[in-house]
């Protein structure tokens, strides 16, 4: 490997390099830094007392809950360290977005790739923060502040996979060719998750903002668990419509994040909504996206730009085409309980009861539902009907 040893790019924990390959393909070298890891355990450490001395100190810092807050960036840093780690990061969003026309993320080189070096190919754009020189090779500045929520809601709602450092200096723009305006992302060393039941609740709290329909926001927080069950619902609603009525209707240039951030704050220590720190990260790329759009197009809509994404994904999970997909994904399951439910009906029918159809009984209703036993027999063989029609139908 042909190796510049002049960094092109420096960060907090690597650095960078050009290089080429033997069979003459240009990439970029990450390497990090020696003793960095030493000198983020002592740094964690010190967050680490602060938290815990806060909790102790300041009885509201317990709903904040900053010792996990803590232990979450913990992981992420000490994950950030592990450069196969963000080697296989690189590699899953590239897959993710391996047919879109908005994003490109370069390849891993794998073979010569180890935990302290990373080997992917390089790209080639102008850094997103350069909005001139963008605009003066032809990129639309206006449908690349679009595209770029566009991509953040793709990777929360339909992945549950974001990278979560979307900083300016992460993000470029390819300038020639095809793929002229679209982003190139970089660095993956923070990248956050979400199960189903996170993107289910913040879809439903989205659309909910949208629609301002504040009384489903307080609701979907105490079903949630968020919120406590005693919550007022009505008061809840009315503090929320407070925090957020004023921001609809605006461009992203005369909202003030920072001031709405700090109002829910306030309103969440009112009806004691608790941190979840799993979205943390979530909230710190939402800021940083913020700031990417503030930045390309000062008159972008965030909400009516996020809106028409987040009602689409919403049918594909509740509406018809979501149970098709439900269907799709429990076939395999269902079609291997379907061959014994001749025979566990016929022993249901029986007067006699043995010890090995009680054994079978209790199994089932454990694979599919507490129910008494004859209705989850009933319940089974509908759905094994839905599966049949439907697997002659695809």
């Amino acid at each position: 490997m042909a190796f510049n040893p002049t960094p092109i790019a420096s960060a907090s924990v690597a650095q960078v390099h050009f290089a080429v390959l033997p069979d003459n393909r240009e990439v970029a070298v990450k390497i990090l830094r020696p003793g960095i890891r030493q000198i983020i355990d002592h740094d964690m450490a010190l967050l680490e007392i602060a938290a815990a001395w806060l909790e102790k100190l300041w009885p509201d810092a317990r709903r904040l809950k900053p010792q996990e807050v803590v232990a979450e960036f913990d992981k992420y840093l000490h994950d950030e360290l592990d450069l196969m780690r963000e080697a296989a990061n690189c590699s899953q969003l590239r897959r993710n977005f391996a047919n879109s026309h908005l994003l490109m993320v370069p390849e891993v080189h794998w073979d010569w790739c180890t935990q302290n070096v990373m080997v992917m190919e390089r790209m080639h754009g102008l850094p997103i923060s350069q909005t001139e020189a963008l605009r003066a090779a032809g990129v639309d500045i206006p449908q690349l502040a679009r595209a770029g929520v566009e991509i953040f809601f793709t990777q929360v709602f339909r992945d549950g996979f974001f990278h979560a450092d979307m900083h300016p200096g992460n993000i470029f723009v390819a300038t020639e060719g095809q793929t002229k305006g679209r982003y190139i992302a970089l660095d993956f060393g923070i990248v956050g998750t979400l199960t189903d039941v996170d993107k289910n609740y913040l879809a439903q709290n989205f659309l909910a903002f949208f629609q301002r329909d504040y009384k489903r926001v307080a609701e979907v927080h105490v079903e949630s668990g968020w919120a406590p069950k005693n919550t007022r619902i009505d008061e809840f609603e009315s503090a929320i419509r407070a925090v957020c009525e004023p921001i609809f209707d605006r461009p992203l240039k005369d909202i003030s994040f920072g001031r709405i951030l700090l109002r829910l704050f306030q309103t969440s220590r009112r009806f004691n909504v608790e941190i979840q720190p799993q979205l943390v990260l979530l909230q710190k790329t939402l800021l940083n996206i913020e700031g990417l759009g503030r930045q390309l197009d000062p008159e972008l809509d965030l909400w009516k730009t996020a809106k028409p994404f987040l009602e689409r994904w919403m049918q594909e999970q509740i509406g018809w085409r979501g149970l098709r997909n439900h269907i799709k994904r429990e076939a395999p399951a269902w079609m291997t309980l379907l061959p014994a439910l001749p025979r566990l009906v016929h022993q249901a029918l029986s007067a006699d009861r043995h010890a090995e159809f009680k054994t079978e009984i209790a199994d089932l209703r454990t694979k599919v539902t507490r129910t008494r036993w004859w209705l989850v027999i009933t319940t089974t063989l509908l759905s094994g009907l839905v599966v049949l029609i439907f697997l002659c139908k695809l």
